[in-house]
């Protein structure tokens, strides 16, 4: 596969990156953009091969990574200390092949190990938005585009979106979070347990969480 050199995958006549801003601000959640250092950004948008005029190859070149109601979700971008995963070397690292011949691309992952993931053809749904659920195993269709995704995160009632998933101290407890991890739950959602017990949580990678994912 030849490769696109950088210069052809930078839009300077239509970048998508001032739409995602706009989408940002008309949003009723606390959004914070991660910066993206300008070696990692290069590296990560000709790994990926999508230039700035999509929503994807924007996020990828201008920002580290996007925190979305105060960490509970993790869009990828370049790279980040508080978020070290890039979108196209998380997906190899997490595939365990190349980049270019993975099922389906993540995109996005929540505290608690819910991975989001762009179908290219796996599920069926080509460039739809699949989301990893945790009351329910298992992958389900969003219907979502990637930016329609991205958008509609930065304006979903997550209280609602995310319903009894959330426990009293989750902000404080997802702020001690590295950018690697996320929590693993027990006993998990989908299995019965009494509403008036708290459930156990602890930090691990986020490879395990995923890995878990494949064999469910």
């Amino acid at each position: 596969m030849k490769l696109k050199p950088l210069k052809e995958l930078i839009n300077l006549e239509e970048p998508c990156w001032p739409y995602i801003q706009e989408w940002i601000k008309s949003g009723k959640n606390h959004v914070e953009v991660l910066p993206p250092s300008p070696k990692k950004r290069d590296e990560a948008l000709v790994k990926a091969q999508v230039t700035t005029r999509s929503a994807m190859g924007a996020i990828i070149y201008e920002t580290g990574g996007i925190l979305v109601d105060h960490g509970w979700l993790r869009i990828y971008g370049s790279g980040h200390e508080r978020l070290d995963r890039s979108l196209p070397f998380w997906n190899e690292e997490a595939h365990e092949q190349s980049l270019y011949e993975v099922p389906y691309l993540l995109i996005a992952d929540d505290a608690i190990g819910g991975f989001y993931a762009l179908d290219y053809g796996f599920f069926g749904a080509p460039l739809k938005v699949f989301y990893y659920a945790h009351d329910i195993p298992g992958w389900e269709n969003t219907g979502l585009s990637y930016s329609d995704f991205v958008g509609g995160m930065f304006d979903v009632d997550f209280v609602t979106y995310s319903g009894d998933l959330r426990w009293s101290s989750w902000q404080e407890d997802v702020a001690k979070l590295k950018g690697n991890e996320g929590f693993t739950v027990f006993p998990p959602y989908w299995a019965e347990f009494p509403k008036d017990k708290e459930r156990t949580r602890g930090a691990v990678p986020v490879k395990e969480l995923f890995t878990l994912t494949l064999i469910q």
